[in-house]
């Protein structure tokens, strides 16, 4: 069987890619933003109204922020940065039991949306992937401005404010 969606690495031309869009009915429904610190680029469609070319880890963060971060080990760091930057929204799998969840989201985040359904990402060239993403996704949100779009926003799925959980051990991986 051919897997199709991000989860299964969709390799399109027979190469694996790792740069996916949000479709831009979810950055829409959210926005504006001022920042996008990861876009892919070149961007069909707007994310936000400055978007930074070089390493957005290393760049200062100002105003309303749009995340999609990379899918990976670095996923952690992202989010740890929006958290600390406190406005601003990111979308990734709601892979709930990882350390990045723990360590960025679970207790700080101001609200999540999780999706109903699977999002279908686009392509760089602003395709929409035929497969879905293969794993259910979340919206973060930080900051009171942003929970409130976040909870007015129309996307379908189920609202959770203040992503808090109670403390406790966590020695898992990933």
């Amino acid at each position: 069987m051919k897997k199709r969606g991000i989860g299964s690495h969709e390799r399109p031309n027979g190469g694996a890619t790792v740069s996916w869009l949000t479709p831009p009915e979810i950055v829409s429904a959210l926005g504006p933003f001022d920042l996008d610190p990861c876009p892919c680029l070149p961007q069909p469609f707007p994310t936000a109204a400055r978007v930074v070319e070089g390493d957005g880890l290393a760049e200062e963060w100002a105003g309303r922020v749009w995340l999609n971060p990379p899918y990976g080990p670095d996923l952690g760091k992202w989010l740890a940065k929006l958290a600390a930057h406190g406005n601003g929204i990111a979308i990734c799998f709601a892979r709930t039991e990882t350390r990045a969840f723990f360590d960025a989201v679970w207790g700080k985040a101001s609200a999540l949306l999780f999706f109903r359904g699977r999002v279908h990402f686009y392509r760089p060239d602003g395709t929409r992937a035929k497969g879905n993403a293969g794993a259910p996704s979340v919206l973060i949100a930080y900051g009171r401005e942003s929970a409130e779009r976040l909870w007015g926003c129309g996307l379908p799925g189920a609202f959770v404010r203040e992503g808090k959980a109670q403390p406790g051990l966590f020695d898992g991986e990933g």
